[in-house]
Parts: structure tokens; C-alpha cells; sequence
């Protein structure tokens, strides 16, 4: 399988590469040098909520910079409002999917050069609130509100203008959504709403216009943009144009890299038939909630769900594990041993003499032992989870009848609320059947 118009032995033709550098060729000094002026006025993007997605400006506009694509490569949407990427050809494992010229991808490192010492003090904001981790997303949403700023005189304007106007994910939700989602997701919402806040008081040290600084809305859109259309290399943030068009898949059709000169490659990772989606892994495929939290979409194909034992967190760091390891199944009920680990451990904390032999066989990895203290002590075990369980489900059944009294015309996000409580509910459910099977 080739890409149209592109050998990649010999990388993008001349056409390419001049149709490409015409748009980024006016590239000038940031309008941070603007500082507490005026954005002037430019036709720009109406990121309200109800505007529409300019896809083929965007598709056209990908083209003449030189994006190439795979024959049968196809944009697809039910809505006009969410799009996936399928292909109407056959492609086998190892093919080129998609090409974007390393010009053309917006990055984090590249964001530092550009806009320099301007970004200092907002950058200091975010790691004394303890967020030095989000320093490359943070510049990456200082780019997209530059090149918002810039309107139709962006070389992105296209692109911009072809984004999501509403998001689901925790930091467009109000506190009314999270009085209506369990313990973790809630957590992890109001953890990505809490980024968000922190961008926005770091975004008011930056020299941009003051009518963007104090849009909140413009703020949230690019925050946003930033967090669900970029992908983590090396530590940097980077979004790539036409390849930010894929869904997430539990299971994978394409993969994303850089090649040696930094242009972004996507390859099929197996052979895929015809009238198949294509998709990319967004994170931990086992458990949705960090996604639905992070990009706001319920991945009702994850296989699992965190068994939310939320009060046992410090249990779960003591034995070395993560949200990631403690995990109900889906489909069958399963509990991974992960769990009855740390409910015992949680139980036998009334004998400390028994909590540290257990600790012990756990960190040494002495299965043999383990296996004792499980079996010696499984009905307490059984009945410390039954009662999680039980508990639980109760929660969620007040957490979604809360959720049901929300008006959907101000709390557009209550639906997706709901589907997410729903499908947490199914697993326990089959969990509670296999416990009340057992002892």
C-alpha cells in the first residue's frame, strides 16, 4: 500500500513541499508581544458550542501542506459532530497510513522556542502549584490561544476551525456532574478540571491580548484542544494535523511515530480488511474511566473497570500497586487477584503480626504464602468485598437517580453520566453474582 503522492524512500515530492510552506511561510513574532493589548480583529473560529466542523476545509487545506494519505483513508461521521477515521481499502500490516511534514505539527518544544522567556512566569505558576509535569501541555495551549488570536490569518485557521466546539471530559463538567458520577470517576474529573483551573490562573502571567486572558470560554476550548488532540513523545507534546482525527480502540488498527527528521508516520500494526475503523490506543485500554475523564467518551469496549475501592488507597500504594492492577471484568464478573490482595491486607490490619507477614509474601513475591493467608482467612476477605460491592451499587443507583433530575438543555453531559454509571453497574453486577456463588 502507498501513500498518494509520496515515496517514502525519498520522502515528500517537491510538490509537496511547496504547497506545504506556502501557509507556514508567514509566520511571524508571537502576539505575545502584545502585552495587555487588544487582539486585533480577525474572522476567527466561533467555538460555540452548537457551531459546526469545517472538515473538508480542513482535509483540503491538510492536502496542499502536504499531508498524504493512504488510498481509502475516509473521515466518517453520523452526527457532523464526532468523526472517526475507516478505510474502504484493504491494508496490510506494516503500510503507511497517513504522513504529516514535521513543519506542520504543533509541539511543546516548539512552543518553548517560539514564544521564550514570555512563558517563564506562567510556567513558574504551574510548578509551584505542582504541576511541572503539565509545563508541555501548558505551552501547547498557549500556541493553540496564539494561533485562536491570529483568526482567519493563522496557517491553522483551518485546522482550528475543523476542532470539537463541546467536550465531555472533566474539565468542561460542573459540579452537578460530579455530584452524579462514583468516587473515581469524580476524582479524576475534578483532577482535570483542577489542571485546567491551575492553566487558567498561569494563562493570566502570559502577554497575550486581554480579551483572551479573560475568556474563560476561549480558555476552556484551548485547554481542551490541547489535552485531547495531542500525544506524549519523550516527554514533549506534539499534535499532528489529520493524525488527531483517530478514535481510540481497545483494539488498535494504527500506530503513531516520528520519523528520524520528525514528521509523523502512522502504520497499520495489522492487516486490516475493508470497511474497518482505525484506531489508536489513548491509554490503558483495561479500565474507561481515566479516558472518559481525560477526553470525556465512554469506551464501552474496555474489558474492565477499577474495582473502586477508593478508601483502600493507601493499602494499594503500600503493596505497589495502581487503579490499573485492581480491576473487575466486564463480560465474566472476575476480580483480578490484585483485589482480594488488598482486601486482605485491609483485614488483617486488626493483627499487625499477620498485615506484615502478608506484606512480606506480597513484596517477595512468595505466591506459595500468599496462598495460605488467602485461603485461611477467604471468608473474610468474602465478606469485606460483598459488602463493598452491596455498598457500591447502592451508591450508583443514588448517584444516577441524582443525575436523571438534571435538566439535559443546561447539563448536556448528564446523558454520557448516565451510560458511564450504567456500564460501572453492569460489571458489578456480574461481580455480585459470582461473590454470592461463593463460600
Amino acid at each position: 500500500m502507498k501513500l498518494s503522492a509520496l515515496s517514502l524512500g525519498g520522502g515528500l515530492l517537491a510538490s509537496g513541499v511547496a504547497a506545504f510552506q506556502t501557509p507556514f511561510g508567514r509566520r511571524t513574532t508571537s502576539r505575545l508581544a502584545l502585552s495587555s493589548a487588544s487582539a486585533p480583529f480577525f474572522a476567527g473560529v466561533d467555538i460555540s458550542e452548537n457551531a459546526g466542523r469545517d472538515i473538508l476545509a480542513m482535509e483540503d487545506w491538510a492536502m496542499n501542506c502536504g499531508v498524504q494519505r493512504a488510498e481509502g483513508f475516509q473521515l466518517t461521521t453520523e452526527d457532523g459532530l464526532d468523526y472517526s477515521v475507516v478505510t474502504t481499502t484493504d491494508l496490510p500490516a506494516g503500510s503507511p497510513v497517513v504522513f504529516v511534514p514535521n513543519q506542520m505539527i504543533l509541539s511543546s518544544f516548539a512552543a518553548a522556542q517560539e514564544f521564550g522567556d514570555n512563558l517563564q512566569a506562567g510556567e513558574q505558576k504551574l510548578a509551584d502549584a505542582g504541576l511541572a509535569s503539565q509545563i508541555p501541555l501548558f505551552r501547547l495551549f498557549i500556541k493553540i490561544l496564539v494561533e485562536y488570536e491570529n483568526g482567519d490569518q493563522s496557517p491553522y485557521f483551518p485546522w482550528l476551525n475543523s476542532l470539537p466546539r463541546r467536550y465531555n471530559n472533566g474539565a468542561s463538567m460542573t459540579y452537578a456532574c460530579f455530584e452524579c458520577l462514583p468516587p473515581y470517576a469524580a476524582w479524576l474529573a475534578l483532577r482535570e478540571r483542577s489542571n485546567f483551573v491551575n492553566f487558567q490562573k498561569a494563562l493570566q502571567l502570559v502577554p497575550l491580548s486581554k480579551d483572551t486572558v479573560s475568556d474563560r470560554n476561549v480558555a476552556k476550548w484551548a485547554y481542551n484542544v490541547a489535552a485531547t488532540r495531542s500525544i506524549e513523545m519523550n516527554g514533549e507534546r506534539l499534535v499532528c494535523p489529520m493524525a488527531d482525527m483517530f478514535n481510540h480502540g481497545t483494539d488498535t488498527e494504527v500506530e503513531i511515530s516520528l520519523d528520524e527528521e520528525g514528521n509523523c508516520m502512522v502504520y497499520a500494526t495489522r492487516d486490516v480488511p475493508a470497511g474497518s475503523p482505525l484506531r489508536v490506543s489513548l491509554g490503558d485500554p483495561t479500565n474507561p474511566s481515566p479516558l472518559f475523564a481525560t477526553y470525556g467518551f465512554l469506551d464501552e469496549s474496555s474489558p474492565a473497570t477499577f474495582c473502586k475501592v477508593m478508601h483502600l488507597q493507601k493499602e494499594m500504594q503500600e503493596l505497589g500497586y495502581t487503579f490499573s492492577n485492581l480491576l473487575f471484568y466486564k463480560d465474566t464478573g472476575d476480580i483480578s487477584p490484585e483485589v482480594w490482595d488488598v482486601v486482605l491486607y485491609n483485614v488483617l490490619a486488626q493483627d499487625p503480626n499477620l498485615k506484615e507477614g502478608f506484606y512480606q509474601a506480597c513484596i517477595s513475591g512468595d505466591e506459595d504464602t500468599k496462598s495460605s493467608y488467602h485461603q485461611q482467612y477467604f471468608a473474610y476477605s468474602l465478606e469485606a468485598l460483598r459488602k463493598h460491592v452491596d455498598g457500591f451499587l447502592k451508591e450508583l443507583d443514588s448517584l444516577s437517580a441524582t443525575a436523571r433530575t438534571k435538566d439535559v438543555s443546561t447539563h448536556p453531559r448528564v446523558p454520557l453520566i448516565l451510560d458511564h454509571n450504567e456500564f460501572v453497574k453492569r460489571t458489578f453486577l456480574k461481580v455480585k453474582a459470582n461473590l454470592d456463588t461463593m463460600g
